[in-house]
Formats: structure tokens, sequence, C-alpha cells
């Protein structure tokens, strides 16, 4: 079952007795854990038949002993297991599986990781409990999200606006949801969020970001870039070297890619770069300022510069002053 549905069965009250969450994604599983812990009993049958386990302080035994327990007061008896990923004996698990008890919705949240399915327990849980896999969704695909997600609440965001939150939180869901949270606090349905609104209500600077910094140097635009590294330089806590690396890495690479696409239509372009295709005129005018002799240089200093800021061959030179040198290079490649 996909998230909407296991939602919409709650919704219903049509529940299986077993559900394990799972997958790289934490956003989907804790929704879903919140879902079953707010919406299956009233708040008066919660409080003698719900029962939230930690997997960190118990072991899968006594996940499964409350599970067998029958409801007090109540129809249902609602066992969550949080963070099970820490269970040394998940697959214990399977005996239960094979006799479960009915009147118990049994809820593992397995965090950061899937069960290999093709082995014997992954096999159990697939053919003996609903099983919801929570997958990472790709940097590429975090923009689409976004602008779904303010859609779904009534509100409007601009490309811009949505290309400089994913830059600056990358995909981390909850981060991302949490900032959206407070713009739609403050922000009216029929006003579009914008990079001012987010710079003024977050403090995502709309000019001075990891993305504002690749279009320059994408443009070539030497004033511009040396502006950004500067006010990088000046902040360094908000700016960190390795992520700024990180997204320069990603930037130059789709560059590459662009250069060898037989294709270059907006579409075809924007599937190959995985990006929304509102940005491939970025690649492509980047492409006509860094040839494939220039990109190879330039993945050099990248590397020479993430050894640097590791301290390899670097004694002195600080991560700002790292930056500026590697922005220069680039720019000079």
């Amino acid at each position: 079952m996909n998230y909407k549905e296991i939602i919409s069965s709650i919704t219903n009250k049509d529940l299986q007795p077993v559900y394990f969450l799972m997958g790289e994604e934490p956003y989907y599983i804790d929704k879903l854990a919140n879902a079953f812990s707010k919406n299956v009993l009233s708040a008066e049958e919660q409080e003698f038949n719900q029962v939230i386990l930690y997997g960190k302080e118990i072991e899968t035994a006594q996940a499964i002993a409350e599970a067998k327990q029958f409801p007090f007061g109540s129809d249902k008896r609602v066992v969550i297991v949080r963070e099970a990923q820490h269970l040394k004996d998940i697959d214990v698990l399977d005996s239960y599986l094979d006799n479960v008890q009915p009147s118990t919705l049994l809820v593992i949240c397995y965090k950061g990781k899937s069960v290999d399915k093709r082995k014997k327990f992954g096999k159990t849980l697939e053919s003996k409990c609903i099983v919801f896999e929570s997958k990472k969704l790709y940097d590429n695909k975090i923009p689409a999200w976004i602008n779904t997600y303010i859609t779904e609440n009534g509100f409007k965001i601009d490309n811009s606006a949505t290309a400089v939150l994913a830059e600056y939180i990358g995909a981390d869901l909850s981060k991302i949801t949490n900032e959206l949270e407070k713009l739609m606090l403050v922000v009216k349905k029929d006003e579009q969020i914008t990079t001012a609104l987010i710079e003024y209500h977050i403090g995502i600077s709309k000019d001075y970001n990891v993305f504002e910094l690749q279009n320059a140097l994408g443009k070539k635009e030497v004033l511009k870039a040396n502006k950004i590294i500067n006010h990088f330089a000046a902040n360094p806590k908000d700016h960190h070297i390795v992520p700024t690396l990180g997204a320069l890495f990603s930037y130059f690479q789709k560059i590459m890619v662009y250069h060898f696409l037989e294709d270059k239509s907006p579409k075809s372009a924007a599937s190959a770069l995985k990006v929304n295709p509102f940005f491939v005129s970025q690649y492509q005018t980047a492409a006509q300022h860094y040839s494939k002799r220039q990109l190879f240089y330039i993945f050099e200093y990248l590397k020479e510069y993430d050894l640097k800021s590791k301290g390899v061959n670097n004694k002195s030179t600080t991560h700002e002053g790292l930056l500026k040198e590697l922005i220069f290079k680039i720019l000079h490649a």
C-alpha cells in the first residue's frame, strides 16, 4: 500500500493487524505513525489501549507481548514501535505474524533502511502484513515535491523560491515542511511565495545562496560570483564548505551530461539531468561557457579542494579562503 492508501484506511477504520513501515525517508514513516497514534482510538481509549515503545529500549519479544494483550474497554489495542531499526532481533517478529492478535493494531517503524525482501524475513513481511517502503527522494524530485505540498495546502510559490528552498535545505522532507509551515503561517493564500518572502521570514538570502552562486558561475558573472563567495566567507556557519562543494560538483556534473546529450530539447534534457524543465536553459547557458576540457579541470579543482577542506595538503588556509581560491580557478578554467 502507498501512503495515501494507508491514510485512507485509517480514516475509514479499515485496518490490518500489522503495518511494517520502513525505508530511508523518515518523513512518511513519522507521518503514518502519528496518524495511527492520533486517529485509531479516541483520547479515552488511548489511555488504556495504546502503547508506544522504542527499539533502543526493548527487545522484539516485549513488543509481541504487548501486541498479544486484549483491549480494555475498546475494540482495538494499538502498539507502535518507533525506531525499530535498533531492534537486534527484529526477525523474531516471524512468530507473531504466524498468529496475530486480531484486536491489536501493531505498527513497526523501521527507519533509515529497508528489510531485504529477498531474504526469509522480508518475504514473510510481504506475505503476512502491510509493508510500506518510504524511499528517499532524489534531489531533482524535491522542487516538484515542494510545489505539490504548497499547492495541496492552497498556496502558490514561484520557481525561483522553490529552487532556493531545494538548494538550501536539500532532500530532508521534515526540514522542508517545517520551513514551509512557517511560511504558510505568515503568507496570505492569495500571495505568491517568493525568494524575498523566504529571505524575510526564514533567513535564506535570495541573493546569497548556492543556487545564485551556480547561476553566476554558469554565466561567468565574475563580479556577482565573487560577491556571493565573499558573503559565504563572512558567514561561514551558514555556508559551510562541504555542502557547497557537493552542490558545485552536482552542478558541473549536470553541465557535463548536457554536453553529451543527443537530444537537447527542454523536455528530454530535463529528464536526463533530472531537473525541472524550467532550469534547463541555465545548463544550456553554462555549457556554452564551459567546454568539456574546462569541466575536466574544474572536476580536478573540486577534488583538490575537497581534500584540502579535510586537511590534506593544507596546513594554513581557512575554509573561507579555500572557497575563494576555488571560485577563482573555476571562473578562469
